[in-house]
């Protein structure tokens, strides 16, 4: 079925005209009738606009244009804009507010002739790690629809491991991305901070927000960031810099490439089959010739203490914005300060009303120093961890999560519980350093998967597609598929 392709092998369907874009399309949109059902990944999609856009991507094919991404059905989150489609951000305030632009991200895209369709769920303004918090209802793991799909990109990650779409993109905080990829068992990657540009990006912690990709191999998530990488003006943060054919680094050998495992992320409460399977790994990679090496990341503790500052600050004053005044739902009052309180009110979920609050309060006269100034202060020690790390490695090899997915509801009511799902994640975000995710073995009963985290040095994303690529090639994870029944 040509919803079950790589984008690599349907590129070279379509450069044969074996098959047709419009095929494609009709094939992923197919499959979400099947079983969207169960797992809920989308919020809404527009055949008709698809299929329009499939016609268009086969008259170019026709014409004898060519490209990796030309007629691929590519899905988004709901916090990236595409003119024309609704933008909530899986939440109520936003209400019936359709997006007015394309995101650079999306524009890239269409560019390269990629198919761009459906709206992802997710948590609410991406604050959340099992995609329980939208105000639409939860996704659930393809894997096991008792279980989260991670978060908040949850929605993204389904979609792909459900062969709902070829790729969808998401954005990662904290781990938005690497999370839901390793419980889904998906290819999900984060970029350097400053790669790819956040215009378009409904910002939730704009110094640590970054757009990245869902693929099902590493091969597609090298195509991706290709596509989309690059400076734009209209970002502030985003970073001149050349895009290097990332593809390039595919087939290439690993061996004397050095690579650290931080001894502060094996730590106790892991689950056993989550470190087996991590262990596991790292004997392949030393098996393909990689040197792995023992290293220390000193104030890893402090990451999660650090980045629930530093966010929920960033957060509060990002949502500021809705106010039911411009744009979005709105709730009348008595009088302005009425209005704001019955809008936001009605319109966040406790989880973001949550983060508001606590971000609020750091940056409150009298406490700005005591948290959110020195929040900042170690989170420039972290970096440097990773800096100093980064002199003797290569890259750097972690599990993903501590471990494999969770039950519906199993950790709604702890919220500490469940900001300890990132734990392995976060620093990465608070370091501005790339970060991927990728499959490396399952648990046994349930079955379900497990993810294993590279982490590289600012703009490294070729190293990881190198070690990433060579890891995927040498074992047999990246094929599985989830037992969903249509």
């Amino acid at each position: 079925m040509l919803n079950q392709l790589t984008i690599s092998a349907l590129a070279a369907k379509l450069a044969t005209r074996a098959t047709t874009a419009r095929a494609a399309m009709q094939a992923c949109l197919d499959q979400i009738a099947r079983v969207d059902g169960q797992i809920h990944a989308f919020l809404s999609h527009d055949d008709a606009d698809a299929l329009a856009q499939a016609d268009a991507a086969d008259k170019r094919l026709a014409a004898g244009e060519r490209g990796p991404l030309l007629g691929v059905p590519i899905a988004m989150k709901d916090v990236l804009c595409v003119k024309g489609q609704p933008a909530n951000c899986a939440s109520k305030i936003l209400g019936k507010f359709v997006s007015p632009y394309d995101a650079t991200v999306v524009e890239k895209l269409r560019a390269a002739g990629a198919i761009i369709f459906g709206r992802l769920n997710m948590d609410e303004f991406a604050m959340g790690s099992s995609t329980e918090n939208s105000a639409f209802g939860p996704t659930l793991n393809p894997w096991d629809t008792t279980r989260i799909p991670g978060g908040s990109s949850g929605g993204s990650a389904a979609a792909v491991a459900a062969d709902e779409a070829l790729a969808t993109l998401g954005s990662d905080t904290g781990g938005s991305i690497r999370q839901p990829a390793a419980l889904c068992g998906c290819v999900g990657l984060k970029p350097t901070y400053g790669l790819v540009s956040r215009y378009g990006l409904i910002a939730f912690a704009s110094s640590l927000d970054q757009i990245g990709s869902f693929t099902k191999d590493v091969r597609d998530a090298a195509t991706v960031l290709g596509a989309i990488a690059g400076h734009d003006p209209r970002d502030s943060s985003s970073v001149p810099r050349p895009v290097p054919d990332y593809a390039a680094s595919l087939g290439r050998s690993i061996k004397g490439l050095k690579l650290g495992l931080p001894k502060e992320y094996m730590i106790g409460g892991m689950d056993p089959e989550v470190k087996a399977a991590v262990d596991a790994a790292v004997k392949q990679l030393t098996a393909l010739g990689a040197e792995v090496v023992e290293i220390s990341l000193p104030h890893t503790d402090y990451a999660v203490a650090v980045y629930y500052i530093v966010a929920t600050a960033e957060a509060s004053a990002n949502l500021a914005r809705f106010d039911g005044i411009r744009y979005g739902a709105r709730v009348d009052g008595a009088d302005p300060t009425a209005l704001y309180s019955n809008t936001r009110g009605a319109g966040f979920g406790p989880e973001v009303k949550r983060r508001i609050i606590l971000g609020t309060y750091v940056l409150s006269s009298g406490y700005y120093d005591a948290y959110y100034l020195r929040a900042q202060k170690v989170r420039t020690l972290i970096r440097q961890d990773f800096l100093n790390a980064f002199e003797k490695v290569d890259a750097i090899v972690t599990p993903t999560t501590p471990t494999a997915a969770f039950k519906v509801g199993e950790k709604s009511d702890d919220p500490l519980q469940m900001y300890l799902s990132d734990i392995f994640t976060i620093s990465c975000n608070l370091a501005g350093i790339p970060g991927l995710s990728l499959p490396c073995g399952f648990t046994r009963s349930p079955k379900l998967p497990i993810g294993l985290q590279l982490l590289g040095k600012p703009f490294g994303e070729e190293t990881l597609f190198q070690i990433a690529h060579a890891y995927e090639q040498a074992t047999p994870w990246h094929g599985e598929k989830p037992p969903l029944k249509g």
